[in-house]
């Protein structure tokens, strides 16, 4: 339902957060912004919207609304509608996105956050926004906090959501996590918006929710007081672990394109920490997944590695191989996704891990799969220079664009069926993009 803001507008003072501030240390954007903003038509993304609209606008660029309809709530549809006729209001662009598929039997929030994700970022990606903002505030980093506590985080874990998250060739930022919730309906009351209250904030079922309300009302806003800054000041100093981790990484670490790594064992030799959050960093790249493996058993693994008794192991969606004096770490093919059909003029992002394009005048009936059991028939004839860059057991996992006759190519090995290697090369492009980067960007847009 919507809040009817008319009657309390009589009351209203413009108390708005200084939002160049907020933005400020996300710095630098590129000429004319284009920000992307996730909004549900809840308070806190309805008040992100309006405060980005206001920031963009005076650097002469624009926002965009994105609304995901998971489909899971009979009222979700209605809801990206009135989103859609605010944003027309205010001239703002409003982009619908919805879920194909999605009937989780269980964990339902987490099902619907990761399909909300991938769909943001897939839109951004098609559409070259670097920047994604949510709307995360205050009191969502205490729950945050409060959960991970419950759970036995770490420190980097207590530090909350990160301000910033690079996720392949986007940047996730939460400029309102200094800003309470009240702050936020300040910001509607006062310019006269209306906002969607979302029944599931107070659904039990939902872990968040419980410990929302054991947080309680009365003690919520002092919680938060006390969690925020606190998260803050860790977040800060796991930004500069991570500094620190990233150039660690750089000398112990060597990335090849076609998605495996060789981890050095001096990454062993020094604190335990340091070369923990190193192997995690790469089992997660290497796998494409979104988090590094659980902490209990990457600390297995890890001892394990430290006292030389892993020939061979398997984590995260990972096989950990002992080569040549060097630590093999490639993607396990029992854990590959299943293969992606390509459509001619669309990108594919294949099990998390690759960018699969076809161009509108390539061929159809293609599709993306693990190379499999045809890597030896292939390696008959694959490039040598390949072959020798690129061990066996990295070889079963790599994308091979098939047809109905088989596979076609395997553009790592240098391998295209006979006749179609000049076709092949110039109407597909493949890149390995994970879904989890090796380490921040730390790039500078001009």
């Amino acid at each position: 339902m919507t809040r009817p803001t008319a009657l309390v507008a009589a009351a209203a003072r413009d108390d708005s957060p200084d939002f160049a501030a907020l933005m400020a240390p996300f710095v630098p954007f590129e000429t004319r912004p284009h920000l992307a903003v996730a909004v549900s038509g809840g308070g806190d993304s309805m008040a992100l919207l309006l405060l980005a609209y206001d920031w963009a606008q005076a650097r002469g660029g624009r926002v965009t609304a994105l609304t995901v309809d998971h489909g899971l709530r009979s009222e979700a549809a209605a809801e990206a509608a009135q989103v859609g006729a605010w944003c027309r209001a205010r001239g703002i662009d409003q982009v619908v996105l919805r879920c194909v598929g999605l009937a989780p039997r269980s964990g339902v929030q987490a099902a619907a956050r990761a399909a909300r994700y991938a769909l943001l970022e897939t839109w951004c990606r098609e559409h070259l926004v670097l920047h994604l903002l949510l709307a995360h505030q205050r009191e969502d980093q205490a729950e945050t906090v409060a959960i991970r506590a419950s759970r036995g985080s770490a420190l980097d874990g207590l530090a909350g959501m990160a301000a910033v998250s690079e996720r392949g060739d986007i940047r996730l930022l939460r400029p309102l996590l200094p800003v309470s919730r009240g702050q936020l309906r300040q910001v509607l009351i006062a310019r006269g918006q209306d906002w969607i209250e979302d029944p599931s904030n107070r659904n039990p079922a939902f872990t968040r929710v419980r410990v929302r309300a054991e947080l309680g009302r009365a003690a919520a806003g002092s919680a938060a007081a006390h969690l925020a800054p606190t998260a803050a000041r860790l977040g800060r100093g796991r930004a500069e672990r991570e500094a620190e981790d990233a150039r660690r990484l750089a000398r112990w670490t060597v990335f090849d394109s076609a998605g495996f790594a060789w981890l050095d064992p001096g990454a062993f030799a020094g604190p335990e920490r340091l070369g923990m959050q190193a192997l995690g960093a790469l089992l997660a790249t290497v796998a494409g997944a979104d988090y590094l493996p659980r902490r209990e058993r990457l600390a297995r693994l890890y001892q394990e590695l430290v006292e030389g008794l892993a020939p061979g192991r398997t984590l995260g969606g990972c096989l950990v191989l002992a080569r040549r004096g060097r630590i093999l770490i490639c993607r396990e093919p029992a854990a590959v996704a299943a293969p992606a059909v390509l459509v001619p003029g669309m990108e594919t992002r294949w099990d998390g891990r690759f960018a699969v394009a076809l161009d509108r005048t390539g061929p159809a009936g293609l599709w993306v799969a693990a190379l499999g059991r045809e890597a030896a028939a292939v390696a008959r004839v694959a490039s040598a220079a390949a072959l020798a860059r690129i061990p066996a057991a990295a070889r079963l996992s790599l994308p091979a664009l098939c047809d109905a006759k088989g596979v076609v190519a395997v553009a790592a090995l240098g391998y295209f069926e006979q006749s179609r290697e000049e076709a092949m090369m110039a109407a597909c492009q493949m890149q390995f993009r994970p879904t989890r980067p090796l380490t921040g960007a730390g790039f500078t847009i001009v």
